[in-house]
């Protein structure tokens, strides 16, 4: 009954902590015009500045799973979740443009670090378990998703000023970090490696890596160009073109949070299977049918579909045979993040030289090549 206890307060913590990555990565996405206007940065400029906070997510995560291996993954999970809230306020304090950029890549790089820490971390309690919860944990990121850039919006309208609604919204994961460490499952449950050099991933690490790059660069792309898809192809007003994203968002939290049990009924590889099938045909959807409602249901089918996909990729990372979770995962984790970054810019590549509904339809295309190369191994 204690062994209980224990797990079941390892699971809430755990959960929180995947919280708190979610609501201080997504506070950032409302601060950006506020430090667009104060530091007087162009559209092309403030792309630059942004490359900074992924590449200090990018950047950090193979250190990542090395450092996991070494004090384990609730002390970086810790470590990352308070730099994230400190430096959360002084991303709008910054100066100048380079203060800024140097700011996003820590910040960044604590977001990095706690993707693959938090993940390993998940691995290990679903583990002791005993049964499949990892939905759960990515569902909770995604509704601190929509907590941090509602929550801190709302501030802002109460009559706070960014600065200190930054600032709140910092001491709040402050306090879910701090009161929750303690029950996150020490280092000596974790399945440690001996030496600390760094291994370059092969074999099936790669293969799981190449179809979270797709996932990720399916929600990459949304996120970047629904909205300008929606705006400039199916004709809505600017201020609504961003309802695209905001259903994709919705649909794929709820079908997180649930996804556990529907993962239980289902087992992994169908819900891989035809969660990609289903993901893939909503972006055909969406550029095939000249409708409005077509776009908006299409975006709503990516969400259902790929929400569960991703858990059960970082599982199957975390039961590699002879591979421990931590590198395993920091090596997925870094490829799926190549996709969310890198992938939106070919988006725009492509559909410069063809047009946005080819780019898109592209990344349904490659959903199903997921869908049909995936072969789930207990």
């Amino acid at each position: 009954m204690e062994e209980k206890l224990r797990i079941s307060a390892a699971r809430r913590a755990t959960l929180l902590i995947f919280l708190v990555c979610g609501i201080g990565l997504s506070s950032w996405a409302p601060m950006v015009p506020f430090a667009k206007i104060k530091l007087g940065l162009n559209d092309a400029d403030l792309g630059v500045v942004l490359l900074a906070l992924g590449a200090g997510a990018i950047l950090t995560m193979p250190l990542t799973g090395l450092l996991i291996n070494k004090y384990g993954s609730r002390t970086v999970a810790i470590v990352s979740a308070l730099v994230i809230a400190s430096l959360l306020p002084l991303l709008l304090m910054a100066g100048s443009p380079i203060q800024l950029a140097a700011a996003l890549f820590v910040f960044g790089a604590g977001i990095g670090s706690i993707d693959v820490s938090m993940n390993a971390q998940a691995v290990v309690v679903q583990e002791r378990h005993g049964s499949h919860i990892m939905s759960s944990f990515h569902g909770m990121f995604s509704l601190g998703g929509l907590m941090g850039s509602i929550g801190l919006g709302f501030l802002i309208k109460a009559g706070l000023s960014p600065t200190y609604a930054a600032v709140a919204i910092s001491a709040l994961l402050v306090f879910i970090t701090v009161t929750q460490s303690r029950y996150l499952l020490p280092h000596s449950e974790e399945t440690k490696m001996d030496g600390t050099s760094f291994v370059l991933p092969k074999g099936p690490v790669v293969l799981l890596g190449i179809m979270c790059f797709i996932l990720f660069l399916a929600e990459g792309s949304l996120l970047d160009w629904s909205a300008v898809f929606l705006q400039f192809s199916r004709g809505f007003d600017p201020s609504f073109s961003g309802l695209g994203y905001a259903a994709f968002s919705v649909a794929m939290a709820i079908m997180r949070l649930t996804g556990d049990g529907i993962i239980h009924r289902l087992g992994p590889a169908k819900v891989v299977f035809y969660g990609t099938l289903l993901a893939g045909t909503g972006f055909i959807v969406a550029v095939a049918i000249p409708s409005a409602i077509a776009a908006l249901a299409g975006f709503v089918m990516v969400g259902l579909g790929a929400a569960n996909v991703v858990p059960i990729f970082f599982t199957a990372a975390g039961r590699i045979p002879n591979i421990p979770p931590s590198i395993a995962l920091s090596a997925v984790t870094i490829l799926g993040y190549s996709g969310q970054l890198a992938g939106p810019a070919l988006i725009g590549i492509l559909a410069e030289v063809t047009s946005l509904s080819w780019a898109l339809g592209l990344v349904g295309v490659l959903l199903f090549f997921v869908a049909f190369g995936y072969k789930h191994r207990d």
